[in-house]
């Protein structure tokens, strides 16, 4: 599967207001999902790292570090720090669908991390509003656009008037089966409405989410369940043990790419979808795709948060590796 597509390029500024904004350009990728302020505790530390989160900010940043021009559609509170706005501009994203809202806090987690980095306890600490139709800006174009709830604040409607807005539509559904009890603890229960994946091309998770999604345990029942629903490329991560990519029920074992030291886990998942959608815009083939989204995976555990992305010649090269070891 190929596809040849140019590429745009952004305009960093943000929006204090309630959308209804025009994003004056095509946009190679744009993320829709709430940035967040994650709270993150590591194993030695004593005091946690609070730094800029969520999938918007892994996703958004990754593309953008391999060329893709990409926008971004979220709502933040009056507690987001005018040094996310700034590190998020100077990165080239474009701010412009971001709602700043006087009222309400930002979408916050504590992220508790066990001894070897295997495990972690997730806990939602505070929630912003969802994003409503009315939220989007009059118009929105691009050649992906990738729906990445958190905390459920994407409802079907939203995505709903996203798939005619762009080329082909991608999903990551783990903020729609998170389930929330009393104290922010975090579960997985089931994706309340299975239309959305009728409408997408596209789909991302871990291998937990989809078999929540789907309820089938066995990993290809559940991917054909995807497929099920019309779902031309299903990719599932496998943490070090890479990630399966099908493309219309073809299946490929991606390989993980050994990164040098692990630091922080958080967002590997998120920096793999924005590595394969920052390829797949420029034509290249899916396999491709998803052996670059492994390699920033692997360089994104290096750093805090979303802080490290490694170099694109290194990226390349990485994934010239995983990509060769399937010839």
């Amino acid at each position: 599967m190929r596809r040849r597509l140019g590429k745009g390029n952004p305009t960093p500024s943000i929006q204090n207001l309630k959308c209804h904004v025009r994003l004056t350009q095509v946009f190679d990728i744009i993320c829709v999902g709430h940035f967040c302020i994650d709270s993150i505790i590591l194993p030695n530390r004593k005091a946690p790292y609070i730094i800029l989160g969520g999938s918007a900010a892994y996703v958004s940043l990754a593309a953008k570090n391999l060329g893709a021009s990409v926008s971004v559609i979220s709502k933040i509170g009056s507690d987001f720090p005018k040094a996310y706005i700034w590190w998020l501009s100077q990165e080239g994203i474009d701010l412009s669908g971001v709602a700043k809202l006087s009222e309400a806090k930002t979408t916050s987690f504590e992220l508790k991390y066990n001894d070897d980095l295997s495990e972690r306890n997730l806990r939602l600490t505070n929630r912003a509003k969802p994003i409503t139709v009315e939220d989007l800006p009059n118009s929105v174009e691009a050649k992906a656009i990738h729906i990445a709830p958190v905390a459920n604040e994407i409802p079907y409607g939203v995505a709903e008037k996203l798939k005619n807005c762009a080329e082909f539509l991608s999903l990551d559904p783990q903020g729609l089966i998170r389930v929330f009890d009393e104290k922010g603890n975090v579960t997985y229960g089931t994706l309340m409405n299975k239309r959305i994946l009728e409408l997408v091309n596209i789909y991302k998770s871990s291998l937990e989410e989809i078999e929540a999604v789907t309820g089938q345990r066995e990993l290809k029942s559940a991917i054909k369940s995807v497929h099920d629903f019309g779902v031309e490329t299903v990719m599932v991560t496998l943490g070090m043990k890479g990630a399966v990519l099908s493309i219309e029920g073809t299946l490929y074992n991606i390989p993980a790419y050994k990164p040098n030291k692990i630091v922080d886990p958080t967002g590997a998942g998120d920096a793999f979808i924005g590595g394969f959608l920052a390829e797949y815009v420029q034509g290249e083939d899916s396999r491709w795709c998803a052996c670059v989204g492994s390699t920033v995976a692997s360089a994104v555990v290096e750093g805090v948060g979303p802080t490290f992305f490694g170099d694109k010649a290194e990226i390349h090269r990485r994934a010239r590796v995983l990509y060769e070891k399937g010839n």
